[in-house]
C-alpha cells in the first residue's frame, strides 16, 4: 500500500527564494492552462488536449520574453502543475456526468499568489536525491529533519509551504503490510463530544478540545490582526502569528489522533465504528466542537492502520439505532432524548448510553463482517435517525421561519458558521 511520509524542511535563505520562484512558476503555468481552456470554450473551439496545452504554456512560452523566466525552474515542476490542471478538469467533468462520487464540484479556479499554502511536486523524472539532505534540481540540497527512516525509495516528493511559513517534504512511498501478533479482543467505538470515544469494554477517551483550550489566545491574536492596516508588513506578521497558533492546535490534534488510533489497533483484532454524517453535523450550532474533535481524520487513521497491520475494520450503517437498542435483550426503546445518559431497560439491565452504543456497534460490526457485505437498513426500508442527527449525538436546531416581506429580512444571508 502507498503512504505519505512528511518531514520538516529547513531551507537556507537562498533556497527559500528559489522555492518561491518555483511556486510562482507552477502557479503561472496552472493559470495559463485554465485561461486557454476557458477562452477556447468561450470561442466555441474544440477542447484543447493535454499535449497541445503543454506545448503552448511550457515549450513555446519559455521562448517568449514575457515567460522566459519559466526556464529558471525544473521542467518537471511545470509539467506537474499542468497535470494538476488537467486532473482538475477531469474531476469537474466526471462530477457533471455523475461518474464522480460525492457532492458536485465546480469548475477549476485560478490560483492566487496570495494563497497562504503553496506546493510543488517532483517525480522521479526530476532525479531528486534523498540522502542526508534532500537534493532538488535548481534549488539545491535542503536540510531535512529525519524523524524516521523512509521504508522504501519514494516515487515523488511534494514540497509544501503552509500558512505558518513552515516548509515540509511529503514523500509517496510503497509500504509492505506489517501484521501485528493476533489478539482475541475486538471493540466497537462510539464517537461523541462529551467523550471523544467510548469503547465496548467501557473505556472512555476524554476529548482534549484543543481548539477550545486555545481560543483565548487565538481571540487576542485575531483582535491584534484586525487592528493592523491592510497591506502593511505588520499585518503580515500578525497573520503569521495567528496561522502558527492554528498550526499548533492542528498538530496537537493530529498527534492525539495518531496515539489513540495506534493504541486501539494494537490492542484489538477487529475495530468497528459508526459511519457518521460529519458534513451534516458541521452545519449545526455545535459545528466548532465537531470540527475540533476531528472524527473523520481519526477514522481515516484507524482504517489505514488496520489495513497496514492486518486488523479487521468496518463501519456500520449510520441509521443503526445503537443508542436505543438494549445490548442485553435486544429490545428497542421508542424514544431516547439526548439528555438521557443512563437508562434502564424493561429486562432490568441498566445502561450507560455511550457504552451501550459501543457494544451494539461491536455486535453490528461482527454481523456485517460475517455476512461479507453491507447490511440492509434495519426495520425494513431506510430508517430516519432516532434524533435529528443520531450519528453524532448532537441535535440540529430548528430554523426560525420569517413571514415574507418583513423589514429585517431584506439583504440577510445565512451565517457562514
Amino acid at each position: 500500500m502507498r503512504l505519505r511520509y512528511n518531514y520538516r524542511l529547513d531551507p537556507a535563505p537562498a533556497q527559500r527564494i528559489a522555492l518561491a520562484r518555483a511556486f510562482g512558476c507552477a502557479r503561472v503555468v496552472y493559470n495559463d492552462a485554465l485561461a486557454l481552456r476557458r477562452q477556447a470554450h468561450t470561442d466555441g473551439l474544440p477542447f484543447i488536449t493535454d499535449g497541445e496545452l503543454s506545448k503552448q504554456v511550457i515549450t513555446e512560452a519559455r521562448q517568449r520574453p514575457d515567460r522566459a523566466w519559466l526556464g529558471e525552474v525544473s521542467a518537471v515542476v511545470l509539467q506537474q502543475a499542468l497535470a494538476d490542471a488537467a486532473m482538475a478538469y477531469r474531476n469537474f467533468f466526471a462530477s457533471l456526468s455523475g461518474k464522480r462520487k460525492g457532492p458536485k464540484i465546480g469548475a477549476p479556479r485560478f490560483r492566487s499568489r496570495k494563497d497562504n499554502r503553496q506546493a510543488i511536486r517532483f517525480t522521479r523524472n526530476a532525479r531528486f536525491k534523498v540522502g542526508e539532505k534532500l537534493s532538488l534540481p535548481k534549488i539545491g540540497d535542503i536540510a531535512v529533519r529525519w524523524s524516521r527512516p523512509l521504508p522504501s525509495d519514494p516515487s515523488s516528493v511534494t514540497v509544501i509551504k503552509d500558512a505558518a511559513g513552515r516548509y515540509f517534504a511529503s514523500f509517496v512511498v510503497e509500504v509492505a503490510e506489517r501484521p501485528l501478533p493476533r489478539v482475541e479482543a475486538e471493540t466497537g467505538i462510539d464517537l461523541g463530544l462529551a467523550h471523544f470515544a467510548v469503547l465496548a469494554d467501557g473505556r472512555k477517551i476524554d476529548s482534549p478540545r484543543f481548539l477550545r483550550r486555545a481560543e483565548k489566545k487565538l481571540r487576542r491574536l485575531q483582535k491584534a490582526l484586525s487592528r493592523k492596516e491592510k497591506g502593511s508588513q505588520n499585518r503580515v506578521k500578525a497573520r503569521v502569528k495567528v496561522a502558527r497558533h492554528h498550526a499548533k492546535v492542528a498538530d496537537a490534534r493530529r498527534e492525539f489522533h495518531h496515539q489513540a488510533s495506534t493504541r486501539i489497533v494494537r490492542e484489538n483484532q477487529a475495530i468497528y465504528v459508526e459511519d457518521l454524517a460529519v458534513k451534516g453535523l458541521a452545519r449545526t450550532r455545535l459545528a466548532k466542537s465537531v470540527h475540533d474533535a476531528g472524527w473523520s481524520a481519526f477514522v481515516g487513521m484507524l482504517k489505514y492502520k488496520a489495513k497496514l497491520h492486518g486488523r479487521t475494520f468496518a463501519q456500520i450503517d449510520r441509521f443503526h439505532p445503537s443508542s436505543k437498542l438494549c445490548s442485553a435483550c435486544g429490545s428497542l426503546a421508542e424514544v431516547m432524548p439526548l439528555n438521557v445518559r443512563e437508562w434502564a431497560c424493561a429486562c432490568g439491565v441498566s445502561h450507560d448510553r455511550d457504552v451501550n452504543a459501543a457494544i451494539n456497534i461491536l455486535a453490528a460490526g461482527r454481523r456485517q463482517v460475517a455476512a461479507g457485505r453491507k447490511p440492509e437498513p434495519e426495520m425494513g426500508g431506510k430508517r430516519r435517525p432516532e434524533t435529528p442527527v443520531e450519528a453524532g449525538k448532537t441535535p440540529r436546531p430548528a430554523r426560525k421561519r420569517r413571514a415574507r416581506g418583513t423589514a429585517d429580512e431584506a439583504g440577510s444571508h445565512r451565517s457562514a458558521a
